[in-house]
This record gives C-alpha cells, sequence and structure tokens, in this order.
C-alpha cells in the first residue's frame, strides 16, 4: 500500500501531517481490514438503544397504528422494560378504529395493536368486525384484501373467544391466493396486474398460513406441498453477496409496488417461517439459505429508520423460532490479539438474537498467514468452554505463533446429534484476526559516505528507543545512508507497512523517501549529487525524521534522529525555485492579538452652574412667548362648533404637537433620514387638515362681515 507518489517529493510544510503521519496511514490500514472482513455479531444493547432513540412517540402516542405496532413489536423483541407509555392515547384511537367503518387496512393495524397492548373492546364490536371481514373474504379478488382479512381474523381469533371465526371454503380461499401465483415462486397482486413481485410472495405466505390456521378442516396436503415447490423456486432467484449473505431483490417495474432489498428479504422470511410453522412435513431450502439470510439482516448494522429497524428485527425474531433452522453466530470479542499482552483467543456462539446456543463444541479446523494459505500453523484445536462467561477459549497461543495477518477456519459442533436439523452452524467460517506484538529494532546507524570511493566518512549509532539525536554534515560530493533492522518477536524478518525517511530544511521545505528492505535489513541512501536539483540547490540545516508503522507493530514510530548541514553549490539562472511557503491557516483565521486603545483626557467643560443657568436662559423665550399670548387676549372663541369642522381643528392641533414630538425624538434618538420619511408622512396630512381648518375659518369670517 506504498504510494509510489511518496518516493520523492517535495512539498511545503504541514505540520499536523507530519505529527500524524504514521496514524494517518494505520487508520488507511485498519479501514482496509475492516472492509475486507465482515464479522457478523448477532443482536446486542446497541440495538436496544438505537431503538429507544428511532421510535420516539409524540404527545403520548405514534404517529400512525401501523408505527406503534412496529415500536411495540420491536420494544418487545429485544426485551425492553422501559419503554414509553403510550396505553392511554394509543388504546383511545385504537377503539375508534375498531367501532367504525375504517379501510381494511387501518382495522388490521388497530387489530395488531391490541394485540399487543390488550385494550377493553367490548364483545359486541368483536362480533361486528368478524362479520364485516368474513363478509370481504368472500368477495376478496386481490392479495391485500386476503392478506388483511384473514390476518385480521387470526387476530380476532387470539383477542376473542366468544366468536367463530373458522373458515369453511378454507379450500376455496387457499385456491384463490394460490391462483395468483407465478411459476418462479413470485406472487402478483392481482389478478388484472400483470407483473409478479417478491414482496408479494411473502404476504401471499402469510395470508396462506393464516387460512391453514382458521380453516375449520384439514387443507388438501397437495395444495400445500405446490405451495412449498413455489417457494423453492422462489429462492432460486435470491441474490448473494461475496461474504455469503443472501438476500431479496423486488423486481417489480411499478413504483408504488417496488420496496427495497430489506423490505423484500423481511416480507419472505415472514411469510416463510408463518407458513412452515402451521404446516407439517420438511422444506428442502438450498444450502444454509437460512443463514445466509441471517447474515443478511445482521450484516446491516444497525439501520437508522424506524421501518427498517423493524423489518431486521422482526425478520430476526422469525428466524429466531423458524421450524427450518435456527442460525448459530460465531463472533469474537475481538480479533486483535496482543502476543506482548498475552490475549486469549476468545469466541461466541449465541443465536441471532443473543439467546443463549445449546451445547456445543468450537473447533478450530486451521490457521494460517493470509499471505501463505498453503502453510497451517494450528490444525484441529477444540477451545475450552466457561460456563460462567459462556465463551470458548484458547488459552494460549502457540510458540509457531507470531505477529501478522492470520485467518481462522472455525467450526462448529453440536454435541446432540439430532440437533443438526434444527440449527443452522454455517459450516467452515473464516475470521480474520490479527496478532500484534513489539518489534526489534537492531542496529541502526547512518553514515556520510564518499561519492567516489564509497569509503565511510563519518558514521553514528542510531538509538531508535531512546531520544538521543545525531549531528551530521556533507557536500554534494558525499551520500547520506541511514540503516537498521527489524525482527519479529520470534526473530523472523519483519516488512512494516510503512518507512519513510524525511529530510527537512530550515525553511520549511520537506522532502520524504521511502524506506526499502529485504529479510530483516532495511537500507536507504541519498546520493546528494543526484538530488541537487530536487532540492533546489538549498543549503543549510535538514532535520532528519525516521517513521516506521504497521497495524500489527506495537511500537511504531515518529522519530527525529538528527540533523544533517548539508552544504550544496549556488543554483543556475534557470535552475527550480523551491515552492511558495504557504500561509499558516492558523495565523490567518485564529484569534487576533487583542487590541488595547487608549482614549485621550477629556478637554474642560464649564462649571455644573453655569451650565444649569445657560439652560435656564434657554426657556426664557418659550415663557415670553405665554406671556405675549395672555397680554394679547388670545382665545378659542373662534374654535370650530359644528362636529366636522372641529375634528379637523382638533387634528390640526395634534398633527402640530406630532411634528414637534418628532423634532424631540430626532434629537434625543432618531437619525435624520428616518426623521425625514415621518415628517413628509405627518407634513401631507397636517397640510390637508389645516387647509380644511383655515379654509372654514375664511368662510366664517366673511359671513360675518357680509352679515
Amino acid at each position: 500500500m506504498v504510494v509510489s507518489a511518496l518516493l520523492l517529493t517535495a512539498r511545503p510544510p504541514s505540520l499536523a501531517m507530519a505529527r500524524n503521519l504514521v496514524r494517518f496511514l494505520v487508520l488507511l490500514y485498519w479501514i482496509s481490514i475492516c472492509q475486507a472482513a465482515t464479522i457478523f455479531q448477532p443482536i446486542s444493547d446497541s440495538h436496544r438503544y438505537a431503538a429507544l432513540e428511532i421510535f420516539r412517540p409524540s404527545n403520548g402516542a405514534f404517529g400512525s397504528l401501523e408505527e406503534t405496532y412496529e415500536a411495540l413489536r420491536t420494544f418487545n423483541i429485544l426485551g425492553i422494560q422501559e419503554k414509553p407509555d403510550i396505553s392511554a392515547a394509543t388504546c383511545k384511537s385504537v377503539s375508534e378504529v375498531l367501532g367504525s367503518s375504517a379501510v381494511l387496512k387501518d382495522l388490521f393495524h388497530a387489530l395488531r395493536v391490541n394485540d399487543v397492548l390488550k385494550c377493553e373492546i367490548k364483545e359486541e364490536i368483536y362480533e361486528s368486525i368478524t362479520s364485516r371481514l368474513k363478509s370481504v373474504l368472500n368477495d376478496a379478488r386481490s392479495l391485500l384484501d386476503f392478506y388483511y382479512s384473514i390476518g385480521s381474523l387470526l387476530l380476532l381469533k387470539e383477542q376473542s373467544s366468544g366468536v367463530d371465526l373458522s373458515i369453511n371454503d378454507a379450500d376455496g380461499v387457499f385456491h384463490s391466493i394460490k391462483a395468483l401465483s407465478q411459476s418462479d415462486g413470485r406472487w402478483r397482486y392481482s389478478s388484472d396486474n400483470s407483473e409478479s413481485s417478491i414482496y408479494a410472495a411473502g404476504l401471499a405466505l402469510e395470508a396462506l398460513a393464516g387460512v391453514v390456521s382458521l380453516a375449520s378442516s384439514d387443507i388438501d396436503q397437495n395444495m400445500i406441498g405446490t405451495v412449498k415447490n413455489d417457494i423453492v423456486k422462489l429462492f432460486d432467484s435470491i441474490e448473494k453477496y461475496d461474504n455469503g449473505a443472501l438476500y431479496f431483490e423486488e423486481k417489480v417495474v411499478d413504483a408504488n409496488e417496488h420496496h427495497g432489498p430489506l423490505a423484500t428479504t423481511s416480507s419472505v422470511v415472514r411469510g416463510l417461517t408463518t407458513f412452515t410453522a402451521v404446516t407439517s412435513g420438511s422444506l428442502n431450502l438450498p444450502g444454509n439459505s437460512i443463514f445466509g439470510l441471517a447474515k443478511f439482516f445482521l450484516g446491516i448494522g444497525i439501520p437508522g429508520d424506524a421501518k427498517d429497524l423493524f423489518n431486521q428485527i422482526d425478520s430476526l425474531a422469525c428466524l429466531e423460532t423458524n421450524r427450518v433452522s435456527i442460525p448459530l453466530i460465531l463472533s469474537l470479542p475481538a480479533t486483535v490479539l496482543s502476543l506482548t499482552k498475552e490475549d486469549q483467543l476468545k469466541v461466541r456462539v449465541n443465536t441471532v438474537l443473543g439467546s443463549v446456543a445449546p451445547q456445543l463444541t468450537v473447533k478450530i479446523v486451521r490457521a494460517f498467514l493470509s499471505a501463505s494459505k498453503g502453510t497451517s500453523i494450528i490444525k484441529g484445536q477444540e477451545l475450552k468452554f466457561d460456563p460462567q462467561t459462556g465463551l470458548h477459549v484458547l488459552d494460549v497461543l502457540p510458540n509457531a505463533y507470531d505477529v501478522g495477518n492470520y485467518v481462522f477456519v472455525f467450526e462448529i459442533v453440536l454435541h446432540d446429534s439430532e440437533q443438526k436439523d434444527t440449527y443452522a452452524t454455517g459450516g467452515q467460517i473464516q475470521v480474520p484476526i490479527y496478532i500484534t506484538g513489539v518489534v526489534k529494532i537492531e542496529k541502526a546507524e547512518i553514515a556520510v559516505l564518499d561519492s567516489d570511493l564509497g569509503s565511510t566518512e563519518t558514521k553514528k549509532k542510531l538509538d531508535l528507543v531512546g531520544g538521543s539525536v545525531v549531528s551530521l554534515s556533507a557536500n554534494h560530493l558525499q551520500k547520506l545512508r541511514l540503516s537498521f533492522q527489524l525482527a519479529t518477536p520470534q526473530g523472523n524478518g519483519f516488512k512494516p507497512h510503512q518507512a519513510f525517511l524525511k529530510l527537512r530544511h530550515e525553511s520549511g521545505v520537506e522532502h520524504i523517501f521511502v524506506v526499502e528492505g529485504s529479510g530483516k535489513k532495511f537500507e536507504k541512501i541519498l546520493d546528494f549529487l543526484g538530488l541537487v536539483e530536487k532540492f533546489f540547490y538549498l543549503s543549510g540545516r535538514y532535520d532528519i525524521q525516521l517513521t516506521v508503522g504497521d497495524a500489527i507493530m506495537e511500537n511504531s514510530f515518529i522519530k527525529a534522529i538528527g540533523h544533517v548541514d548539508l552544504d550544496l553549490p549556488e543554483a543556475p539562472e534557470k535552475a527550480p525555485r523551491p515552492p511558495l511557503r504557504p500561509v499558516d491557516p492558523y495565523t490567518r483565521y485564529g484569534p487576533k492579538a487583542e487590541i488595547t486603545h487608549i482614549f485621550r483626557a477629556p478637554e474642560k467643560r464649564p462649571a455644573k452652574e453655569l451650565s444649569l443657568a445657560f439652560l435656564g436662559l434657554t426657556f426664557l423665550p418659550s415663557l415670553g412667548f405665554l406671556i405675549g399670548l395672555f397680554r394679547l387676549g388670545v382665545n378659542l372663541k373662534n374654535f370650530p362648533t359644528s362636529t366636522l369642522p372641529a375634528t379637523f381643528a382638533i387634528l390640526f392641533h395634534l398633527s402640530i404637537g406630532a411634528v414637534i414630538l418628532l423634532y424631540t425624538f430626532f434629537w434625543l434618538k432618531l437619525d435624520l433620514f428616518t426623521t425625514l420619511k415621518a415628517l413628509g408622512i405627518l407634513g401631507v396630512f397636517l397640510v390637508f387638515v389645516g387647509h380644511r381648518t383655515l379654509s372654514h375659518l375664511a368662510s366664517t369670517s366673511a359671513k360675518l362681515k357680509s352679515a
């Protein structure tokens, strides 16, 4: 995974990248490990936490009765005790739906919710619903009518004991549903629709199972055998992932009837397990089909959608109790083992919902290095079962084990041979396991060589474990050689995933080289004569840093081993220039220096008494104006007395007061533009009412003069 572009690069400094190079590369390596290895885990507490987070009621209820049932069903399967209390609001909705002439789908979901909450419903309502459902069943022509009506009758059978819910013409209903099937195991939604659907096949199987349960007499076994053959044909169209997971993918063209792989596979699993639960005899499904379906549902992790989470949990619950075969899931608490810590190999076997498995033995069929599949390091080793922890343990790894990437092949052996038909173990299961340890670093040295003779001019030992550094000097006619040896705990040669030598000039320009190795020895020789152009003819101090890292190497490191003072010739005119040093984002976008501002000292002001005296003088003109009005004998004798002119006169005086008030606000807080806008509006109104008022006064004065 060594990047060829890093063989020799010159780039501006990046402090974060320099400090985290090994961590970043190791992270990429672990991502590739996770992608290559799919380890299936049974349902855990993570699913329970997710269910409580995803299924959250609003105002004491969920959005619809369908969503309510999915939430309640998920909580019950996962065994969640501290679930939200929605009984009061939900039972009210259930009662309203059951007591009304609701559509068949809403009636079906209401009965499903009532089956969980056990709401108090009167027996008369059950009788009315039963009569309606039987009428719908007699006239049913579409698959959904059969599915909802039969499913509702089956729910009523569990909720009401005083109503006759048996189907008299069960063979006829069974044949009507079977008539919608296709030769490839798919089903149509109605006889008028030529499109067939895998999702519809799951609904049809559930409906047929309901007919068998509600039949007043036994169903013709030949018809049941035909349906079983249809199921086998349906599994011929099953899809497969590389990790062995099996799923069904819908091929319906009509977007209204299309469902994703999760919903489609979930529908088939519900139909399959429901049908096999009410019929006798075996079902000859190909290979590990049930185990592959369990892999699919466990392999999707924890869905973030409520519908997907319900489909996953409900399907796994169906597989947990199905009559075909119950999958047993082998999982490992840890797939990374440390030789330094003497970790034990531990294996856990549970059902898909995490229940305890029957008595069994876990055997290591073989284990080998992923790079050499032909050589098995261990064969036929049985793990010891610890009843207290429920784990199968390999106490000590054999001495032949060394650090590396291994593939362990496990096999589950049931103690009771009669349970082989009851449980599906998945055959031989391959699991990648990574064994880590401390790699020995020996004979590390750095030397300056004479370019012409190849003789060693300066050689110094390196302590790659401690903190010592070296100081070297060289010119363009010399070479720099770095060498060291890496060995595993067993003394074998070790090739790390990443080994880099970096030289960083004091100006910030960096050069990175890959350190190649053979066996235990790793060596890198830098011929400065051939690198002067790559080094941009920059003389001066170069800091030397060595990076060695691997996912299975517990002592990976990035270490500054010293510096070299390099004397290079002057750069020619047309020589390449070093790249510009980028601006540090921290200095550009980081916090700025605090600005301290010193205000100038305030100027001297007059005394307070003098200011108050001047304020009093400003009121003298106003006082003189009022005295003048009284001396002139101003009065309100000419104020209009009729209604309309008096109204205009009042508005005129109020407008003048408003203008004065506006000036006051302008002095206190308003800006000039806001004041001018308000003054324009007040001015127009003031002119209008003033004109009407003055016109009235002029008219009155003219009449008095003429009289």
